[in-house]
């Protein structure tokens, strides 16, 4: 089907944002996979994208997983007298904060602690490839992400095999919580930001980075502003250490994400 939007969406810029690991180039096209649904998605020009799913599937899944209900370039206009982060905005034109799926992003940004981009999808693969579901589709078979069940019983020897070093431990301490019910994912996002914060905290390994990662990325809290290694560097030396993020408000992590994205493909703005 083709699909018409209206605002800001640049998929390789997504694709390259640091937020989403398993999005990949197939045929031509972008591929993206949140649960067990998978998307093949081709820019047309001038707004238009062809979707190779159904109009109900696009209303019910991706668009709420592009967060298409909110207006991006209104965001980006808002910044005022601020060049940083007005040129880190336009470098990242077309960036959206992705709603993903909540275990995925925890287990995933529990793994991308001290990991590169290309490590951190590599091991995410890895473990879907072992511990997940095989999905056939037109242009390829793949793996969805493995359920908590399935990375209980995996054991230590199988996720070590996948890349994950000393976060094994971490891993095994998210899967077994979900499992037994002493966390319950499906209940957090009816939790003020606080205990949304303090449940995911409750996970062996996981800090304020890997919790913010997925209010931001999992539940949409856009106020969240996880901060990395380049984050900090922003702050500290375009800002003597202050935080610029929080006059945005509920934009504060789409503000993350674009100085994030444009740290990235420009290192010498910071040392």
């Amino acid at each position: 089907m083709i699909i018409q939007i209206q605002d800001e969406l640049d998929l390789s810029k997504i694709a390259e944002s640091g937020q989403c690991f398993r999005v990949a180039q197939v045929a031509g096209q972008y591929r993206f996979i949140t649960g067990s649904k998978v998307l093949y998605i081709r820019p047309l020009g001038a707004g238009r994208y062809e979707a190779a799913c159904s109009e109900s599937e696009w209303q019910q899944v991706w668009s709420p997983y592009f967060d298409l209900q909110r207006n991006y370039a209104a965001v980006r206009r808002s910044i005022a007298g601020d060049a940083f982060m007005r040129q880190a905005a336009e470098s990242g034109r077309g960036v959206r904060v992705l709603r993903q799926d909540p275990w995925e992003m925890l287990v995933t940004f529990i793994i991308s602690q001290r990991k590169s981009i290309p490590a951190i999808q590599k091991a995410v693969e890895a473990l879907a490839s072992a511990f997940g579901t095989a999905l056939q589709t037109e242009h390829e078979t793949l793996h969805t992400f493995p359920t908590p069940q399935a990375l209980c019983a995996a054991g230590e020897p199988g996720l070590r095999q996948c890349g994950l070093g000393y976060r094994v431990p971490y891993v095994q301490d998210a899967a077994r919580k979900v499992c037994d019910g002493t966390l319950r994912l499906d209940e957090l996002p009816g939790k003020s930001d606080g205990e949304l914060l303090d449940a995911l905290k409750g996970v062996k390994g996981v800090g304020d980075k890997v919790a913010n990662c997925v209010m931001l990325f999992a539940y949409g809290r856009t106020a969240r502003v996880p901060v990395d290694v380049w984050i900090q560097r922003i702050m500290q030396e375009r800002y003597a250490g202050a935080d610029p993020f929080a006059p945005y408000g509920e934009n504060a992590g789409i503000m993350q994400q674009y100085a994030f994205y444009y740290v990235q493909h420009h290192k010498d703005a910071v040392k």
